[in-house]
């Protein structure tokens, strides 16, 4: 699908980061975007992208992006569209200033995912809470808005639940993550903490995978969001893994269900052909697995270009009814890929305002 005859200009803010950087990365060759405007901190500001950018990614710096120069965050930058891969408390300040000055803002940061007239959507998931937008214009009386990407370990757990709360209902989901380091940023956790452990704990990760599945799998009425009744319990471990978020969930379902019925409710799951149609998208959303040992991060994580969740270990559950594990790459469609196809699918809905 071509949009337009030219491609839309978009900024990148906190585009030196490791979510920053995948943006550049997705964004470098994209048909229908380009990138303009990259940002940064005071200590990168004024330097061009090369100089300030520790370029962590086996494939070469973009060419056509090295010479840009990092600039402030600003209502001034040249863009309509901005991806947004900013640390929460800066993401406070600046993204309702860019949403009120008319910019619409695709955000990976947590700041406004919770918030009730803010559309927290994985498009192939969720897609109908984009209605929220013209609540959250009125209400904030801004020009444009912001739209947020989720958690990228809930991304993973969510996308794996959706096709079983669609034909069977979910009532109970236990999930233990195995996250990568590469979650933590850059430099991130300590080589000395992580080589040959597990850490237990990630600040604010099951706070997050809790009540974002909720508002993933809920409804929207009347300009809010609603909650999806389920209970959930989660527990987060950063692993001595690079990239792809592994997680093990137990779920209890509404209505029975044979394995067979499970596989086929993953191979019968609909998305919608605008979004199937989408640049990011992936060909095969879910990648089943039923080879024993499967998924595993290191060889399942590039799936459909890590637009993919993998799904394996499929089998019954004594507590629960069946149990399995999922694999996601977490910089990917966990954060920079999630957040670019929602900005797509924005575009193609004609949701951003053109220019011509």
């Amino acid at each position: 699908m071509q949009v337009s005859n030219s491609k839309m200009p978009v900024a990148i803010l906190g585009a030196t980061g490791t979510v920053g950087q995948r943006f550049v990365q997705l964004l470098s060759n994209h048909p229908w975007f380009k990138i303009t405007t990259l940002t940064g901190s005071s200590r990168s500001q004024g330097k061009t992208y090369r100089m300030a950018c520790d370029w962590r990614h086996s494939s070469p710096l973009p060419q056509a992006i090295q010479d840009l120069v990092i600039q402030p965050v600003t209502p001034n930058l040249d863009a309509k569209l901005v991806f947004s891969a900013l640390p929460t408390g800066v993401a406070k300040k600046h993204e309702p200033e860019l949403a009120k000055a008319g910019f619409v803002v695709c955000s990976n940061s947590s700041a406004f995912r919770k918030q009730e007239d803010v559309p927290l959507v994985i498009p192939e998931i969720n897609a109908d809470h984009f209605r929220l937008i013209s609540s959250q214009k009125t209400a904030q009386d801004w020009k444009g808005f912001i739209v947020t990407s989720p958690n990228c370990t809930t991304t993973g757990i969510v996308m794996a639940l959706k096709p079983l709360a669609d034909k069977f209902g979910i009532e109970k989901v236990f999930a233990v993550s195995m996250q990568a380091i590469s979650g933590a940023g850059y430099p991130g956790i300590s080589a000395l903490d992580i080589s040959g452990n597990i850490f237990p704990y990630i600040p604010g990760e099951e706070e997050k995978i809790e009540e974002e599945t909720r508002i993933l799998l809920g409804t929207i009425s009347q300009g809010k969001k609603h909650a999806h009744e389920l209970s959930i319990s989660s527990q987060a471990n950063r692993v001595d893994v690079l990239e792809g978020h592994t997680a093990s969930i137990s779920i209890q379902l509404k209505k029975k269900s044979s394995l067979e019925n499970v596989y086929e409710a993953y191979q019968d799951f609909q998305v919608d052909e605008d979004i199937k149609n989408l640049p990011s998208s992936p060909n095969n959303l879910f990648i089943l697995h039923k080879t024993p040992g499967r998924p595993q991060p290191r060889i399942d994580r590039d799936a459909e270009s890590g637009m993919a969740v993998s799904v394996g270990q499929i089998r019954p559950c004594s507590i629960f009814d069946l149990k399995m594990t999922t694999v996601i790459h977490n910089t990917i469609r966990g954060a920079a890929g999630g957040a670019l196809l929602n900005a797509e699918l924005l575009v193609s809905r004609k949701l951003i305002p053109s220019d011509e």
